[in-house]
Order: structure tokens, then sequence, then C-alpha cells
């Protein structure tokens, strides 16, 4: 029987041939019916793939048989299938694609990467870490995604920048909003790691003196505390799914963009030129379905 299953991880390293990385991925990924996205560059690869438990194993472990890749951290989560029971519903097709950076802040030249990962980030904290720093210290939480999702979900008290798109942060970085907290520590966050991978040097080269990532980003986090730590709400994922829950008992943070009633429900703009999304309410989903964005 099909047990449907989600990956998601990646890795920094340097990718002399990201090309060559492509076609074997398109190659590998598809000759065993996932789907998903993958995303390769000059830094790396950056993959998120959904499919049966079995596909997905042999998956791993041919991607481990390149050298640079065999330390990948792959983080599993229950995946959908269809009604044939087979296939995975939460992505409609395989995407390969060549990215000048796996996630997008608009600063290829700052990110540098060597056969250890990225130079210069945030010191990395495992959940066990991260409780032991806040009993310690005046923590800062930084979301290092975007509006949208931690308006579903985030950690208590966390400062949440009200950005559409991750090339924002580099603006905001910039722009001193957040010079007051170069002094503190400052702990990023993001769903499985990767934009704080990237998000903590830029903070670095930016003054900010202690900066911290979340080893594994909320995923892993979640599968260590649940809803009984720091974590509220639901984790926003880039499938089908649009939301997980990390146990039944998990808070409702999010609010209608219409009607302000508690909500988890993230529902695209309605419009097919708009890519926004928002919270909303199965009630006022009913009687409008677009985002108020002037459409």
């Amino acid at each position: 029987m099909a047990v449907p299953k989600v990956i998601l991880f990646y890795v920094f390293t340097p990718v002399p041939d990201p090309d060559a990385i492509r076609v074997w991925q398109l190659s590998l990924a598809g000759s065993l019916g996932l789907r998903g996205r993958v995303i390769v560059s000059s830094h790396g690869i950056n993959a998120t793939l959904g499919g049966d438990l079995d596909a997905l194993k042999r998956y791993v472990r041919g991607l481990r048989e390149y050298a640079p890749f065999r330390g990948a951290d792959v983080k599993w989560s229950a995946g959908r299938a269809l009604d044939d029971g087979v296939t995975t519903a939460l992505f409609p097709r395989l995407s390969v694609k060549v990215r000048e950076e796996v996630v997008t802040f608009g600063a290829p030249d700052e990110l540098d990467v060597d056969a250890h990962g990225v130079v210069g980030g945030g010191e990395h904290l495992s959940p066990e870490a991260l409780h032991a720093l806040v009993e310690a210290e005046d923590v800062v939480f930084f979301d290092g995604r975007n509006r949208i999702e931690s308006e579903v979900g985030r950690f208590a008290g966390a400062v949440r920048p009200d950005v559409e798109t991750t090339r924002e942060f580099v603006e905001l970085l910039d722009s001193g909003a957040y010079d007051d907290l170069k002094d503190r520590p400052v702990v990023t966050y993001c769903t499985g790691g990767i934009r704080c991978e990237v998000l903590t040097p830029l903070m670095r080269s930016r003054g900010f003196q202690r900066v911290y990532q979340l080893d594994g980003g909320i995923h892993r986090y979640g599968e260590a505390y649940g809803d009984t730590g720091f974590w509220e709400g639901s984790m926003y994922v880039f499938d089908g799914r649009t939301t997980v829950e990390f146990s039944p008992d998990a808070k409702v943070v999010g609010r209608c963009d219409t009607c302000g009633t508690p909500s988890r429900d993230v529902v695209d703009c309605a419009d097919p030129a708009c890519v926004r999304q928002m919270v909303r309410c199965g009630s006022c989903v009913a009687t409008d379905h677009l985002c108020g964005g002037g459409h």
C-alpha cells in the first residue's frame, strides 16, 4: 500500500556545474515519479518533493551518492495521495531549475559558501539549546519568513517583518528598521532553516552582533516540542497542504482579514492575475474570494 510522504532539504556547498546537477536531478526524481520543486545554483541545492515513501527513500539514497550532498539533513512529513492511492496530490508537477540563488534574497554576491556550508552565518541552535538560551537571556525571536506565513503561526513575541517577498529583507535591514536589535541576542527562524542560512550573514555584515539561527527551522522544533514550547499556531508550507499543525492542541493565531474571526485557512486570491494570499475564514471566502488589493 502506498504511503505518501513529503521531504524537505537543502545543502549549501559549491556547485561547479549547476546545469549538470539539474539534468541529474530531473532524471532521478522523474524516474521515481516524484513531484515538487528543486532549485540548483552555484551555492547548492534546495528541494521539496512529494511521492511514495519507497520512491522517496530511493531518491534520498541516490542524492547521497553525490559526495557534496551526502550530509543532507532530510526532513520528512506526511503527504497526501490522489484517489489512485499512489500519486501525491501536494504538487502539480516536477520542476527542476537553475537559479542565481537557492533562496531569493536578491543578494547573490553577498553569500560566501565553502565545502562546510555558508561562511559567516549565525550560530546554529538545536531546539534544546534554544530553550537554554531563552532561560538565560532576554532573547529576540526574528521571523525570517514572509508576512502571510507568520500570520498563521510564529514564536511567541517574535519580530515579524511586514514583507511579501524574501527580497524585501535586505531593504529593511539597510533602512535601519531593526538597528535597536544589533546588540541583543537575536534568534532567526524559518520553515526548514534555509532562509536563515542566508539571512544571518546578511544581518551580521550589517552590524548585528549576536545572531543565531534555529537549526532545522520550525519543522525540527515542532518535532521536538510540538505545541508545548514557544511555538504558537500552524506552520505554513509550500505545497497543497498550505498549513500543518504539530498536535491537535495547536492554537489558532491567524485572523480572518475580512471579519477578524480566528482562522488558520490561507487561500489564494481568485483573480488569476494576482499572486497574493490571505488568511480568510470559510464563511468570508464563500462571499468574497478576492484579496482586497485593488482587484
